[in-house]
């Protein structure tokens, strides 16, 4: 029974369900579901094989290791996902990054593969999901519009017909323009009317009204006809695309620059390969590794970030929860296993998720409908994708990525909280440079920021017949000195001298070297006649100052006998909150 706790007779164990999501809906799976989730899977894998074709091209690989790429994410992810939107495959953004640390070349994109599934296989067995946590919505927002901008650049060349176009953006931008004289006619002029098509088709979806039950079968036909044309406008426009590439091949001209010749045939299963050839010799796994560099660590943090950002997303809206844990476990077999059919890195795509569940999905079974149908064009049809027209490819990634550029953010964070815009801002502006250092950057931006509310708690301090100081967070040592700072201060500068209440009623937790500066403050503050008392004390606070045994601290167990103590008619912190210390 779902929720029950109990897996019945086909898993005794709860453990195993756990471990398997899909033992948490298969048994109950009916007729009902099937047809839904077939239907979603047809219409991912329309959207999935123009998208691989373009998306390896991106990534700088011949384009049937898109294809290789598209598959065994979808079958893993079954087994092993939490959420029944998601889906797994190539992306922009990592196809990107694969063309940034792989160099173009495809053992070294199947070996980023491997590695990237060890490290988030190793990251959901340690429970490290929580890791994260640490990246902030705007650096994620900084890469994403930055990449939004690198991506659709990048494949300007394609659209005008241009060869040999750095990769660099800076270089990119001077070599497009410098060159732009260079453009071929049916390349601009194919590319542009894909994308015209491909932007008025997604308009179109977007004002397109829901038939409802009671409308006539015409209206409903009409719907579904109009629905499914706007949903697969890729593969569509594709499909154009390569009859018109077709038709000028039969009458003996070709004026558009085609994607060539395709291997026919699904891939080997075979491991990675640990070393490369190279012309002078062979490169060893350990220059390989030492080749890709901090892409062992960005590849597999995005590809998780988006995935879990992607199920949390779509989880929110149809009320379930995902496990970060077991989505890295997921994602991590995924790319180990695609590394053994030529796979490069994989994650969630935000955009076949989308489809997905427009479509109706209803279980993660509706990844295997799409993984065979990429599967059948691997077998049946790689002979034909040769007429595609990689003008009409790049069509279809800047309509992909377009959308990720969010001009909003800069707008909001200046209204919400302006500091944002530093991490915000410098990793947007040094993804144009480098990748990593834009990431990076913006991780360890955000880190400083936050370590600098951690060192500078706000601090509040009220004079009465007795100085009463509130911190507004937990306390940790980088914070003991400036409290220290602040109370000594404003004790010492009063006159006449007088008590001082520290409030705690905030302070959730500190540590060690928080109690040894408050020794130290105590003892400072008695070397002057003024007294310290601690009052609104948590649990847990009260109980690390008294396990510390440090002289000088005693409980009081109400304020009215802590105010009789330092001498006052009443004391400031208000009657009645129990738990006082003083010195």
């Amino acid at each position: 029974v779902p929720g029950s706790g109990r897996c019945g007779r086909s898993c005794p164990c709860p453990a195993v369900r756990s471990w398997l999501p899909a033992l948490r809906w298969l048994p109950h799976y009916s007729l009902a579901w099937l047809q839904l989730d077939l239907l979603a899977g047809l219409t991912v894998g329309l959207t999935v094989v123009p998208q691989a074709l373009a998306y390896a091209e991106l990534a700088g690989l011949p384009v049937q290791y898109g294809l290789y790429s598209s598959f065994m994410g979808c079958f893993v992810y079954c087994l092993l996902g939490t959420a029944k939107d998601v889906t797994l495959g190539p992306t922009a953004i990592m196809s990107l990054l694969v063309s940034s640390y792989a160099f173009h070349e495809p053992v070294y994109a199947i070996l980023l593969a491997f590695l990237s599934g060890c490290i988030q296989l190793a990251m959901g067995l340690l429970h490290l999901g929580f890791l994260l946590d640490f990246i902030s919505c705007p650096v994620i927002k900084g890469f994403t519009s930055a990449a939004s901008i690198t991506i659709s650049f990048n494949q300007v060349k394609n659209i005008l017909g241009l060869q040999g176009i750095p990769r660099q953006f800076f270089l990119q931008v001077y070599e497009t323009l410098r060159r732009i004289g260079e453009t071929r006619a049916g390349d601009a002029v194919l590319g542009l009317a894909c994308l015209a098509a491909l932007a008025g088709l997604r308009a179109m979806k977007s004002r397109l009204p829901r038939a409802a039950p009671a409308e006539p079968l015409a209206a409903r036909v009409s719907y579904l006809i109009v629905w499914t044309s706007t949903t697969a406008r890729n593969a569509l426009v594709v499909l154009f695309a390569g009859l018109v590439a077709y038709s000028f091949q039969v009458m003996g001209s070709q004026p558009l620059t085609l994607t060539g010749s395709i291997p026919r045939g699904l891939p080997a299963f075979r491991p990675p390969r640990f070393s490369a050839t190279a012309p002078n010799g062979t490169v060893p796994f350990s220059s390989m590794v030492e080749d890709m560099g901090v892409g062992l660590a960005v590849v597999p943090l995005m590809g998780l970030l988006e995935t879990v950002a992607i199920a949390k997303a779509f989880a929110s809206q149809n009320n379930y929860r995902i496990d970060p844990n077991q989505e890295l476990l997921a994602m991590g077999f995924a790319n180990i296993l695609g590394s053994f059919v030529s796979s490069y890195p994989v994650t969630g795509s935000f955009g076949r998720t989308a489809v997905n569940a427009q479509s109706g999905v209803c279980t993660p079974a509706g990844g295997l409908v799409t993984g065979a149908l990429v599967l059948l064009s691997l077998a049946y049809l790689t002979s034909l994708f040769c007429y595609i027209p990689r003008a009409a490819l790049a069509a279809v990634i800047i309509a992909a990525v377009v959308p990720m550029f969010d001009a909003g953010i800069f707008k909001t964070l200046w209204r919400v909280k302006r500091l944002d815009l530093l991490p915000l801002c410098v990793t947007f502006l040094l993804c144009f440079w480098e990748i990593q250092y834009g990431i990076v950057a913006g991780v360890l931006l955000s880190g400083i920021l936050l370590l600098y509310s951690v060192a500078r708690p706000p601090v509040k301090v009220s004079e009465g017949d007795v100085l009463l100081v509130q911190p507004g967070s937990s306390l940790h040592f980088p914070a003991i000195e400036y409290l220290r700072d602040a109370v000594c201060t404003r004790a010492l500068a009063a006159s006449p001298p007088r008590s001082v209440v520290l409030d705690c009623l905030h302070v959730s937790s500190i540590d060690y070297t928080v109690v040894v500066g408050l020794a130290e403050l105590l003892q400072e503050l008695g070397k002057r006649g003024i007294s310290l008392a601690f009052c609104s004390l948590q649990d847990p606070v009260l109980h690390v100052l008294l396990s510390a045994d440090l002289p000088g601290f005693q409980h009081f167990p109400s304020l009215e006998e802590a105010g009789e103590a330092l001498g006052c008619p009443r004391c400031p912190c208000g009657a009645g909150v129990p738990g006082l210390l003083l010195s």
